[in-house]
């Protein structure tokens, strides 16, 4: 099984909408879920910060990991920007097949 979901978090709606339209239209991502209204705490330059973000959580495959990193880093406006991807190890049979029919 090579589906992965790759977390990205961004700084609010309009950079979503662009991240997400971008990464399927550019056949990285089967499919993007934009979740607003995150609350983030996080160590940045040697003091907690805390902001208001929204998380993409993107269906992909291991393979386009390389392509997709390299897509969001181009086109974040983070100076690092959150890029983790989890191994999907079950699913519903039809819908991998579908992540992986619509990026390939």
């Amino acid at each position: 099984m090579t589906a992965v979901v790759v977390l990205v978090t961004t700084p609010n709606g309009k950079t979503s909408e662009k991240l997400s339209k971008g990464l399927v239209n550019a056949k990285l991502a089967a499919c993007v879920n934009r979740l607003p209204g995150l609350n983030s705490r996080y160590w940045w330059k040697g003091k907690v910060e805390t902001a208001r973000e929204e998380l993409l959580l993107i269906k992909t495959t291991r393979s386009k990991i390389p392509a997709l990193t390299k897509w969001v880093k181009s086109h974040h406006p983070y100076d690092l920007c959150e890029i983790i991807a989890i191994p999907v190890v079950a699913g519903s049979k039809p819908y991998l097949e579908w992540i992986s029919g619509s990026i390939h």
